[in-house]
């Protein structure tokens, strides 16, 4: 409990810094919502006047984090210029989106990492491990742009997947099962484009910490008792190596996180990527705030995920928090 308090004590920390800093800088950023009335001849002076008292712009700004901050406690996290409603209803339907995106993207990476890495640690040295180095060296280098522009390219020659979106025009009048294959269709190439710019990184982690473990004393005495093969690898080996794996995997989620925002965009995945962008070009700062917020608590969630299996994991972290 004393470990669980203290690793939520520092996520709440982070997150006020992270929501005084964004407010800040969203805040004081040249421009706001309403500059463009003011360009507009038909529209009174006055008139934009009375909107920026409406909505609290002319007061002082640490009244406005007060109240932004009294509104997020409230479940609002402030108001929508644009959308002209409170910012979390907004944003979460967006965020179950991104999260959708994120969270099948993180699931299948990890799937197919720790099985690839334990295979290229196995071989190390030799041809397939050489390959496999070679392959993951070339996904490193393409840009995440290029690559998601070449699946949207892939995707309108061969007319496999749909070229954007998360669903079809007439999804509503399909069955479930139909709804079912269109999701599935929609979500491949986001999918992908995610998994192909994590899986590099991945797979190396995975084989250099399995690596370092295969010439320890003890696998060496269990290869002696006649345990080869899989379980070796699986049960000794693996294990053995999962405490950088572990932090990895926070790590990991926050990558993902930031890559879907771009995917996001470019697929018109209706997440909270496109949702962030339309708010920064009309400066519709509640929004631009809640979702830096939002993002901020997902790459929280993710590390105090993986710390709850680091703890869980190794008996040495638990020990020293009981000595703690």
């Amino acid at each position: 409990m004393r470990y669980l308090l203290r690793r939520l004590g520092h996520a709440f920390v982070l997150l006020i810094g992270v929501s005084l800093l964004t407010f800040l800088f969203a805040t004081l950023a040249p421009g706001n919502y309403f500059d463009e009335m003011r360009l507009n001849p038909q529209i009174a002076p006055e008139a934009v006047a009375a909107l920026r008292a409406q909505y609290e712009l002319d007061r002082p700004l640490p009244a406005r984090y007060v109240a932004w901050l009294n509104s997020t406690i409230h479940g609002e996290m402030g108001f929508s210029f644009a959308y002209n409603s409170p910012v979390a209803p907004i944003l979460i339907s967006r965020a179950r989106n991104t999260l959708m995106l994120t969270i099948t993207a993180t699931l299948l990476a990890w799937g197919i990492a720790l099985p690839l890495g334990v295979w290229s640690a196995e071989r190390l040295g030799r041809l397939p491990d050489r390959l496999l180095s070679w392959g993951t060296a070339l996904l490193l280098v393409i840009p995440d742009l290029a690559l998601v522009l070449g699946l949207l390219v892939f995707a309108v020659k061969t007319g496999w997947f749909p070229p954007g979106g998360m669903v079809s025009i007439d999804f509503e009048n399909f069955t479930l099962m139909q709804r079912v294959r269109d999701l599935a269709l929609h979500i491949v190439l986001p999918v992908v484009a995610l998994v192909l710019s994590v899986l590099p990184l991945l797979v190396r982690h995975v084989r250099a910490a399995v690596a370092d473990v295969l010439g320890a004393p003890f696998l060496l005495a269990a290869q002696g008792h006649g345990i080869r093969g899989r379980t070796l690898l699986y049960r000794y080996a693996l294990p053995a190596a999962a405490n950088p794996l572990i932090s990895l995997f926070g790590f990991s989620v926050g990558t993902l996180l930031s890559g879907s925002l771009l995917v996001e965009v470019v697929m018109s995945w209706p997440g909270l990527g496109p949702l962030l962008l339309e708010s920064i070009l009309s400066r519709d700062v509640y929004v631009v705030i809640g979702g830096v917020l939002l993002s901020t608590l997902f790459l929280v969630g993710g590390n105090l995920l993986a710390d709850f299996l680091l703890y869980w994991a190794d008996p040495r972290i638990r020990r020293e928090s009981s000595a703690r």
